[in-house]
């Protein structure tokens, strides 16, 4: 084959692989996908997940299957999802301890930024300090008065060293200028369900996905970690109204695939999770259990994980936290 005529046969199977790459992108999904979520099935990611999945699947004419693989602070399911193929068949559900675990755990076989495509933000939600109903306290005020009068005796639950659960009671902390213990587990649920046995003092929730135990009196809602009050618990008091301002503390959940995903099959489930979070009955829902319903851009989406890499690596600073 002479050089024009191997040019001309290089150029021809570089066109049909590029047409063959849009037709298997027009084409996605063709099979099931997989949602994987790092915490126990029933906590705010977890719910997330679920209500999005119902809706690819309704929009996109394919099984989207939530896979929960709580444990080592969403570490498992992040590192499942970023040694993933980028073919859009594996997706995450993250929360914001992505952007915090680097800090915490030294040997993360992935990047929060660089190993993943991110798709979209899909909701926040403040925390809320709640206590076991036994514990006799009725505000912040009185929290803070038990836990200086027995320095470390009152327990706190999070769903794992470093996440945000964590981080707000550490902050709280120092605001207050209290010692508490810290007791771990896999997942928000788990949390709960200690919390209202009474197994653990108190601890930070998500409102989107505690709001039906907090306004059951499962537990008792002390104070909201955001700038204003919850429709769905009015009143209960911001921590700004408790004497506490600086007390601010946010979760967050998005839909990310591994880096390299095609742009046409994150643009479709883009197109897809936005849709999701527009209809009324998801919009609804999110917003009853005291959630913000966000759908940003994907570069939205990238910028804010930058940012709060940045910004967790200064707080990380003024902690101490024994990394793993």
């Amino acid at each position: 084959m002479n050089r024009r005529n191997f040019s001309v046969a290089a150029c021809a199977a570089l066109t049909l692989g590029m047409a063959g790459g849009a037709m298997a992108d027009a084409a996605y999904p063709a099979k099931p996908v997989r949602i994987i979520v790092g915490y126990s099935a029933g906590g705010p990611t977890d719910l997330v997940a679920r209500m999005i999945a119902v809706h690819l699947q309704t929009r996109l004419g394919q099984p989207f299957v939530v896979d929960n693989r709580p444990g080592a602070g969403s570490n498992i399911a992040s590192e499942a999802v970023a040694t993933a193929p980028a073919d859009g068949y594996t997706l995450l559900v993250a929360a914001a301890p992505l952007t915090m675990n680097s800090y915490v755990y030294k040997k993360l076989k992935f990047d929060a930024v660089k190993s993943f495509t991110p798709i979209s933000k899909l909701s926040s939600s403040p925390g809320v300090l709640a206590v076991r109903p036994d514990l006799g306290v009725a505000n912040v005020k009185e929290l803070i008065a038990l836990a200086k009068k027995e320095p470390g005796k009152l327990t706190y639950g999070t769903t794992g060293l470093g996440g945000s659960q964590h981080m707000a009671t550490e902050l709280l902390q120092r605001l207050a200028g209290v010692q508490l213990t810290h007791i771990p587990y896999k997942g928000a649920s788990n949390v709960m369900t200690d919390l209202i046995a009474g197994h653990v003092d108190l601890a930070f929730v998500s409102a989107s996905g505690a709001m039906s135990h907090l306004q059951a009196g499962k537990v008792k809602s002390l104070a909201v970690a955001g700038p204003q009050r919850l429709s769905g618990l009015p009143d209960v008091p911001t921590f700004a109204q408790a004497g506490f301002p600086a007390m601010v503390s946010d979760s967050w959940n998005g839909l990310l695939a591994p880096a390299g995903t095609p742009p046409a099959i994150v643009k479709k489930l883009h197109a897809a999770a936005v849709e999701a979070l527009q209809s009324p009955e998801i919009k609804a829902k999110l917003e009853s259990l005291g959630a913000i319903v966000i759908g940003s851009k994907p570069e939205e989406f990238r910028d804010d994980i930058q940012r709060e890499v940045a910004q967790w690596g200064e707080q990380f600073k003024n902690i101490k936290i024994d990394t793993q």
